[in-house]
């Protein structure tokens, strides 16, 4: 869960239309019409990304009347669907995928379970990458695809459609290098010993 105090702001003075603020907007709360920037209030999760980028310093950051809650009530989902789609996603449903916000796969999982189809909803749903958002991508990505969602590529410059992870690595090629233990380390996961000596 994550309760979100700001949002972003556009001066209209100031914004030339370019679009970088829509193009990174991780929950695509920015749209701009007529060459003018403007936010959903609704949608814009403070994750910065707009006013690091715009080069005219068109974004401030303001207080909202009410706070934003962002969360997903897991218990409301079928948990044996839910430890599913984390299991085929390689994920423990307790795992915190996301750094920043301390979320949970099982919390990403229950909004994938309530109808999330993109990285974007899952992050309206959740606050997952609403902070840095370097991390949790590779997980969300991973549940959507456990759940069978075709992705598209993404607009703009959000995420790309790729997760590299260990379980990506085909079996030639895991053969053509044996030196790098990757068939070795794929069963280790399976078995749970890497999550089981983390948690040491």
């Amino acid at each position: 869960m994550r309760r979100i105090y700001l949002m972003a702001q556009v001066d209209k003075n100031l914004c030339i239309g370019d679009k970088i603020c829509e193009n990174i907007c991780v929950s695509k709360a920015i749209k701009v019409i007529d060459k003018k920037a403007g936010v959903d209030e609704n949608k814009c999760v403070l994750c910065m990304k707009c006013f690091d980028a715009c080069p005219k310093a068109a974004i401030s950051i303001v207080s909202r009347a009410e706070p934003l809650v962002l969360a997903v009530n897991t218990a409301e989902v079928d948990q044996n669907k839910l430890k599913e789609i984390c299991a085929r996603a390689h994920l423990d449903p307790e795992e915190k995928i996301c750094a920043c916000t301390s979320t949970t796969a099982k919390e990403a999982a229950a909004a994938i379970l309530k109808g999330a189809k993109s990285p974007e909803e899952v992050t309206l749903m959740t606050g997952l990458r609403s902070a840095c958002s370097l991390w949790c991508i590779a997980p969300i990505l991973r549940l959507l695809k456990a759940y069978d969602i075709e992705l598209p590529p993404s607009d703009g410059y959000r995420w790309y459609n790729i997760s590299p992870a260990l379980w990506n690595v085909s079996e030639d090629v895991a053969r053509k290098y044996p030196e790098y233990r990757i068939g070795e380390d794929k069963k280790l996961l399976q078995e749970g010993v890497f999550h089981n000596f983390i948690k040491l």
